[in-house]
């Protein structure tokens, strides 16, 4: 165990990073650095991949809090957490029930959109029905329906991938088929014109409240995978650059994304303020990256919080959490 900080009680943490999911890099990154930064706060922190080695690292151990920093399938979709707490390891974030709704985003941007949130008009579309219906004919309906521009993404992934802003109708065939390589549902969505926005949230414990919100500025347009984990391409301006009325409506956004989908800890919320000021909602991440480049880490930092300070404390709240459930909409 560590020695105390300023009085409070020792603290151990296991950090969960790596898998075998396409975001695996992005992972151990983001592992580290949140590793590095808990030890700075004077916490016990260590990395361990998910292998077979896990269960009896943990059953070892007995970390206080276990920190999962898993990006895409298993990390995000609930079954990391489904395990933890058949461990009964308490764990920084939210729980399974809400990571599988976090997961989908049909389903979140459903709740969403009940909870009087506006979201981009969108068709969810497996891959099975473009054999069985025909890919032509049913293209040429989504863009009769929902126009152009739009945008292609898998229905559950993260960091981008399988993501294509489509302008063109000839473009889309060729968009479905790179969605496809990273999943067999795909969220084809109305793209709006905006101001693309990111606002993490923080609950230690007294409430969600949403950080300042973080602009992205991407020379091409299209915050890929490539524009996310590589510096060069993209620019970050924390706080973004919105009216006042205008920022404070994403923050507010964000903070009804996290209470509806039954969200705890830290979540991100991605949207796009449009020139009226209106936020629209695009996804949340309840395991948001924490990398050199990455969002949340931005978002903390413009708030003024020191990142170890801020990450031991986190720990701290996830080790005394009473886990919650999504709100019914």
């Amino acid at each position: 165990m560590s020695s105390s900080v300023n009085g409070s009680a020792p603290l151990e943490v296991l950090v969960l990073a790596g898998g075998l999911s396409h975001e695996r890099d992005v992972s151990l990154r983001s592992g580290r650095r949140v590793a590095d930064a808990l030890e700075d706060a004077g916490v016990s922190a260590s990395v361990h991949d998910v292998d077979s080695g896990l269960l009896g690292a943990i059953d070892d151990r007995r970390p206080d809090v276990v920190w999962p920093l898993l990006h895409g399938s298993t990390g995000e979709d609930g079954s990391i957490r489904d395990l933890l707490e058949l461990l009964g390891v308490p764990a920084v974030g939210t729980g399974s029930a809400g990571s599988r709704i976090a997961w989908s985003k049909p389903v979140s941007k459903t709740m969403l959109t009940r909870a009087g949130a506006a979201t981009p008009s969108s068709v969810t579309l497996p891959e099975s029905i473009f054999r069985e219906v025909g890919a032509r004919a049913v293209l040429d309906r989504v863009v009769d329906r929902l126009g152009l521009p739009l945008v292609v993404k898998p229905a559950k992934g993260g960091s981008a991938l399988g993501v294509s802003l489509v302008t063109t109708a000839d473009e889309l065939p060729r968009a479905m088929v790179a969605c496809f390589s990273y999943g067999d549902v795909a969220l084809i969505e109305r793209a709006v014109t905006g101001v693309e926005v990111a606002v993490s949230v923080i609950d230690l414990g007294d409430g969600p409240r949403a950080l300042p919100p973080v602009e992205i500025v991407v020379e091409d347009g299209l915050y890929d995978y490539d524009a996310r984990y590589n510096a060069g391409r993209t620019q970050f301006f924390a706080p973004a650059r919105l009216s006042g009325e205008a920022a404070a409506a994403a923050r507010e956004l964000a903070v009804t994304a996290h209470r509806v989908l039954g969200l705890r800890g830290l979540s991100r919320t991605d949207m796009i303020v449009d020139e009226s000021g209106t936020p629209w909602f695009l996804e949340v991440n309840s395991a948001p990256g924490m990398t050199e480049t990455s969002l949340f880490p931005l978002a903390a930092e413009a708030e003024g919080l020191a990142l170890p300070r801020l990450y031991r404390s986190m720990a701290e709240a996830a080790r005394s959490a009473v886990p919650t459930v999504p709100t019914t909409v």
